[in-house]
């Protein structure tokens, strides 16, 4: 529900500032608004107490200004302008401007630093390159990546130090800095340009992209042909930001009317409507940014900087961020709070009795508390294991794994329920439909994988759910073995290969000549089989031109064809193979039936399969024409083109030539 509560927030006024970017930095103490004449840092801790400035000098625009993310480093942010960059440096109330990294021919678009290096920056622009620079050495970047277009917007990955993300007009390209010829992935995002791009803070193939074109879209770059979920907005959406918090977003809209509210907070998993409307500024929102969260406060602050020209700091309770989270995770937070409540000699019992399993008839309540608690003491190596699992992120419960899965996985509908260690499992594909019951045992995921059974309605035959049952309990296996949690990879395994086992049968019932075993989708009529011929070295080779017709010189048509005498082994109503590759369909007996003329011109035999050859031939031209003698021996003989020796004997005849 939007503005649910009146968000308590601080206004403060720059009137003369010209601002046209801001920046919070990582410690959350202080912000740098970026004019044409000064930059103002603002102590977000007293911002009623004036400001201080760094003079600049420059007729442009400052296009974009970030703070180092790193708190060792965090006195030191970078300012874009026009086709350069400045590095500053505050410190102790004071600042001064360091070096400045110039390669872009044209105006640089955006920049963002390292989460995971403290000293590269990189930097994107409308030149059509991208430059990673080093800090450390600013006389030209360490890394160049080439686009044909200009990128606007720049991303370093959150959780993978060697990814980054860039967005071109409506496409997003993926690259990853230690190759850096060509992009990994390319996602045909948006049909207009994209002002926004975000990566997820806990997935790093997950990031959100808002365009002009009034939308967001969640994409995972691994399914580049279809976005995960979308947000339908009714204008253009300038930003749109993932939230530190649970699975909220906050975008900025561009208000048709001045009075039109822009800044939304949105529940990733219900996107219906927004969760909360921040209102207050008279202008659309430049830029906003989180401030850290304070020791012991569970409240967060928004700090957003708009063209009305105030910087606005708004307070995000903890009740406001509860609207973000979907219902699964509310309710682990609560269990981990009535843990904490525990008197005291039920937490020295439960301490006692860690090196012990717990009983099957106990509750996972217990066997939860038993693990919280145990940490407080001195852990034995298992629960070494499991703190480490913990500070990587990963799922210590079923409970909390069924919170984090993705769900958003096309063409399937799960649903969990962690009081009875199951869920159930739904998938359509094409006219076939599939439903699983996964059942989890009580040492789940350690060294425990879970059981897989169809149940009604599944329409699939019993060979491919052989198949696939086979193919869930060994990615099962691999990752219970490593104490993994395995179902959302189980799920995506049980997609991709329901998927190619629905096209191969399409396939197979369209194209009565395809091999029953053939993965690769057949080419019309030609079906791409691996043969001793290659395994498609020469997909890329045209297949032979056997007629056709030019102009020459002298003005005259000339035209080429192959000798009566040559036949098509199959039905002149077939389709020429594509290329070379394509003949092993006939070297295997594919294509029937063929006709082959025989000796006798009159008489037609009718042959299943290929003309007979040695198994050891090499597939060639003739393995798609058959020779057949000629019908008459006179030199004269039109069948090999009368009318093209005619030509060219009247050419050479012409005076001149």
């Amino acid at each position: 529900m939007a503005a649910r509560w009146s968000s308590e927030n601080v206004v403060v006024e720059f009137r003369d500032s010209q601002a046209t970017a801001m920046s919070v930095d990582c410690l959350g103490q202080h912000a740098v608004l970026s004019g044409r004449r000064f930059l103002y840092i603002v102590n977000l801790d007293a911002p009623f107490e004036g400001h201080r400035k760094i003079s600049r000098q420059s007729k442009w625009d400052i296009g974009a200004v970030q703070w180092n993310p790193h708190d060792s480093f965090a006195h030191y942010f970078a300012a874009s302008s026009n086709q350069r960059v400045d590095l500053y440096k505050w410190k102790d109330g004071s600042g001064e401007v360091g070096t400045t990294l110039q390669g872009h021919t044209r105006v640089i678009s955006d920049l963002d630093w390292a989460v995971f290096e403290p000293d590269l920056l990189v930097t994107s622009s409308v030149d059509t390159y991208i430059y990673i620079w080093d800090i450390k050495d600013t006389r030209k970047p360490t890394v160049a990546l080439s686009a044909v277009a200009g990128a606007s917007q720049v991303k370093w990955n959150k959780k993978n130090a060697n990814y980054l993300a860039t967005s071109h007009d409506g496409d997003v390209r993926i690259w990853d800095k230690r190759k850096p010829s060509t992009a990994v992935e390319y996602l045909a995002a948006h049909l207009s340009k994209i002002h926004g791009l975000d990566w997820h803070p806990d997935s790093e193939h997950i990031l959100a992209t808002s365009s002009q074109d009034n939308s967001v879209k969640f994409w995972d770059y691994r399914q580049p042909r279809k976005y995960l979920n979308i947000l339908p907005c009714q204008v253009p959406v300038w930003k749109a930001r993932y939230t530190p918090f649970s699975n909220g977003l906050v975008t900025v809209m561009v208000p048709q009317l001045r009075r039109e509210n822009s800044l939304l907070l949105w529940n990733v998993f219900d996107l219906n409507t927004p969760v909360h409307t921040f209102v207050g500024h008279d202008d659309v929102v430049l830029e906003f940014q989180w401030r850290r969260q304070k020791e012991g406060s569970k409240d967060y602050q928004l700090v957003t900087w708009s063209r009305d020209q105030t910087l606005r700091m708004w307070r995000v309770d903890y009740q406001m961020q509860r609207l973000c989270a979907n219902d699964i995770l509310d309710g682990v937070d609560e269990f981990i709070e009535s843990i904490s409540l525990l008197p005291e000699p039920e937490k020295t019992l439960h301490t006692q009795d860690t090196d012990h399993q717990p009983n099957s008839s106990h509750g996972e309540e217990d066997g939860n508390a038993t693990d919280i608690l145990a940490l407080k003491e001195d852990p034995p190596s298992s629960l070494l294991e499991e703190r480490k699992s913990d500070q990587l992120g990963l799922p210590q419960t079923l409970q909390q794994e069924f919170s984090l899965i993705n769900v958003q996985i096309r063409n399937v509908n799960v649903e969990m329920d962690a009081a009875d260690r199951s869920c159930t499992v739904s998938v359509h594909c094409s006219n076939h439909r599939v439903k699983m019951l996964v059942t989890f045992p009580a040492q789940y995921p350690n060294n425990a994988a879970p059981s897989f059974q169809f149940i009604n309605p599944t329409t699939i035959t019993s060979a491919v759910k052989a198949k696939l049952l086979k193919i869930l309990k060994d990615t099962s296996l691999q990752k219970v073995k490593r104490n993994q949690s395995c179902l959302e990879p189980c799920l995506r395994q049980l997609v991709s290969c329901l998927e190619s086992f629905v096209n191969q049968e399409d396939s197979a019932s369209s194209n009565p000549f395809a091999l029953p075993n053939s993965v690769t989708p057949p080419l019309p009529t030609f079906a791409r089989v691996t043969t001793a011929y290659g395994s498609y070295q020469d997909a890329n080779v045209p297949f032979p031109r056997t007629s056709g017709a030019r102009f020459c010189g002298a003005g005259y048509l000339v035209y080429f064809t192959r000798p009566m005498t040559m036949h098509r082994a199959v039905s002149p109503t077939e389709p020429t193979p594509r290329s070379l590759s394509a003949l092993s369909a006939y070297h295997t007996g594919l294509i029937a039936p063929m006709k082959i003329r025989t000796e006798a011109p009159g008489n037609l035999r009718l042959y299943s399969g290929s003309p007979t050859r040695s198994e050891k031939e090499q597939v060639s031209i003739s393995s798609f024409y058959y020779k057949e003698r000629c019908c008459c021996q006179s030199p004269s003989c039109l069948h090999l083109g009368s009318f093209v020796r005619t030509v060219l004997t009247s050419a050479s005849s012409s005076p001149g030539q």
